[in-house]
């Protein structure tokens, strides 16, 4: 399965708040998710459940609402974990000198055939071997 942009977590983050203070971030973050042709990695699941269930967080979800939005998002492109992911995240992560989640994004969205990452984490219009970071809250 193929993709044209990847999802990092904290699009899907956004696209969930409640909060007043990230309203204009939550609707870039719905009309991505609903018109975009994207795609997402089961590391970005497991760091969406993660701290979306998390006590520390203000608008926590519950573990069952959390799973039925994974169990949702599951249907899209989804990139597994695999030893290839693993040495091309390691690869990225010492020719950029970034760290290794952060590369293991940038590994999984190449194995998804995308050219583009919709992230606030990572560092705007960088360019990691044709892979390009987009901030989509600053476009």
């Amino acid at each position: 399965m193929n993709a044209e942009v990847f999802i990092d977590t904290n699009v899907f983050l956004y696209s969930l708040s409640d909060n007043p203070d990230e309203h204009a971030k939550a609707e870039r973050a719905r009309q991505l998710l609903l018109s975009a042709n994207w795609g997402w990695s089961v590391q970005v699941a497991g760091e969406f459940y993660s701290i979306a269930t998390s006590p520390k967080r203000q608008f926590r979800l519950s573990h069952q609402l959390a799973t039925k939005y994974v169990e949702t998002w599951l249907n899209f492109p989804t990139a597994s974990l695999n030893s290839s992911t693993v040495r091309n995240a390691l690869q990225l992560a010492d020719r950029f000198r970034i760290s290794y989640w952060d590369a293991a994004i940038i590994a999984a969205a190449d194995e998804l055939g995308c050219r583009t990452i919709y992230s606030e984490d990572l560092s705007h219009k960088q360019n990691y071997d044709g892979v390009a970071v987009v901030n989509p809250f600053l476009v």
